[in-house]
């Protein structure tokens, strides 16, 4: 799919050129904003249908001014209806306004998550519960190790072969080794005939067990809810963000404003004096 997807963009930017007469430069900005979308968005393909969900890229490119990030974001949106014009059927999400409390999606509740580890199999409860409980990207569970694990404590390889060791509570601990003794694995912690799990196997396993009952998550999610927990419980930033593996802290410091936002939203609606205002408007 990642191939076609590059073509594709391939022909959308000879598109731009003999089509719309866009500029070298323009063209070359539309190009990068693809190519960054491409390499960080979440995107799996499911019943012929692609869904392209940028809250991981919106997270990188987060530090940058709001005048550069709604450039990108309108290039990525071009290119999605170059990609509908043609016939490909596309689901975006995470291209909302760049205001803070909508770059991120709502996180879930421990009671949602409970909920579907109930009626998951083994490989999906620990695949949700090394998420929840430790704040991994997709990519990095797909490449977590059984080596890299050691006295409630795993070594995680993030994006640019940056380090970063992040605790693990005693279930997870005896998940992993209950899930070992029945899928005995020589390297990797998800393996399949010898071989690690990839990104999209992972996916569609998280998307499977929630929708189970009758949940729309992505692995993304997961991660985020990890992190507005944390933050919720009194959690320094400083701490969330190495855990979270994050190059800046003001990527980190956009679950504390989305986290007040949605206080103030809950404000609103639960003090009596302000549903008295509401209702008179």
């Amino acid at each position: 799919m990642m191939h076609e997807l590059y073509r594709e963009k391939e022909a959308f930017l000879k598109h731009l050129d003999g089509f719309r007469g866009y500029s070298a430069l323009t063209i070359r900005s539309y190009n990068d904003a693809v190519d960054e979308m491409l390499s960080h968005a979440e995107i799996v393909e499911h019943s012929g249908i692609v869904s392209i969900n940028l809250m991981p890229l919106r997270l990188k490119i987060a530090p940058l001014k709001a005048k550069t990030i709604a450039a990108k974001l309108s290039a990525i949106r071009s290119f999605v209806k170059y990609l509908r014009d043609n016939n490909r059927a596309v689901e975006l999400s995470g291209d909302e306004s760049i205001k803070i409390p909508k770059t991120l999606p709502k996180p879930l509740t421990h009671e949602q998550i409970a909920h579907a580890l109930e009626y998951a199999d083994p490989q999906e409860a620990l695949a949700i519960s090394l998420l929840y409980t430790m704040g991994l990207r997709i990519s990095e569970l797909t490449h977590l190790r059984i080596s890299d694990m050691d006295n409630n404590w795993s070594r995680i390889r993030g994006k640019g072969s940056k380090q970063r060791d992040i605790p693990m509570v005693e279930g997870i601990v005896e998940m992993i080794e209950n899930y070992r003794r029945e899928h005995p694995s020589q390297e990797y912690v998800f393996e399949k005939k010898g071989e690690k799990l990839s990104e999209n196997s992972l996916r569609y396993t998280i998307i499977k067990a929630f929708a189970k009952v009758g949940l729309k998550v992505t692995p993304h999610q997961l991660r985020h809810t990890y992190a507005t927990e944390l933050l919720n419980n009194g959690a320094r930033i400083a701490d969330v963000s190495e855990l979270l593996g994050h190059a800046s802290m003001a990527t980190t410091q956009i679950y504390t404003k989305l986290g007040n936002a949605l206080k103030m939203e809950h404000y609103l609606k639960s003090h009596p004096l302000c549903q008295n205002h509401e209702d008179s408007k």
